[in-house]
């Protein structure tokens, strides 16, 4: 089956083709001819996905599935939540953005924290959403080079490396995304 992943994020695409290893074609948004950028005007994570999702289906009559993800830290009443990508400001920074989580968290000894992914996909017969979690904690500082985002300073449960620190491999069989893509593949089995 032929699916739009609806995003422009090229480590997303590339870590979601790593998990689907050729079960599905997966079209970027490249590949659709969707230029615009998305709208992500949602107060939650479900949200941003199924409005990501539905957008594409209608517009471009692509059977689309968009992720929405975010880093959940409980000390801080579960943000930066929705607002992960641009925590720090619109400039969207990956280190700006896990410097003001360190600072946040300086004085606070419950570092526990999660990673949220929520896959909606949109087809012509259904909507369905399919959630992963990883739990964790945040470190006092960055470790690793690999991933993206706040992958350096998150340490999953059980776990000695960070996310950064694993490899690709490593992660997609934990991952967030894995989990919620593990979801989506056992529902597309039979379609």
């Amino acid at each position: 089956m032929e699916l739009c992943f609806a995003t422009n994020n090229l480590h997303k695409i590339q870590e979601v083709q790593a998990i689907l290893a050729g079960r599905h074609t997966i079209l970027s948004l490249a590949d659709i001819g969707c230029t615009e950028e998305l709208l992500e005007e949602q107060d939650t994570i479900p949200g941003n996905s199924f409005q990501k999702a539905d957008y594409v289906f209608r517009t471009y009559n692509v059977p689309c599935f968009a992720d929405d993800s975010g880093l959940e830290v409980e000390a801080l009443n579960g943000a930066p939540g929705v607002h992960s990508a641009y925590f720090a400001g619109p400039q969207r920074s990956h280190q700006d953005n896990m410097n003001l989580v360190l600072s946040k968290l300086s004085t606070t000894k419950n570092r526990k924290a999660q990673f949220r992914t929520v896959i909606t996909l949109v087809t012509a017969s259904t909507t369905q959403q399919f959630e992963g979690i990883l739990k964790g904690t945040i470190l006092a500082e960055k470790r690793g080079d690999g991933g993206f985002g706040y992958d350096p300073i998150f340490l999953p449960d059980g776990y000695s490396k960070t996310l950064a620190e694993m490899s690709a491999e490593e992660k997609n069989q934990i991952s967030h995304r894995a989990r919620a893509i593990a979801q989506l593949i056992e529902f597309l089995k039979d379609k």
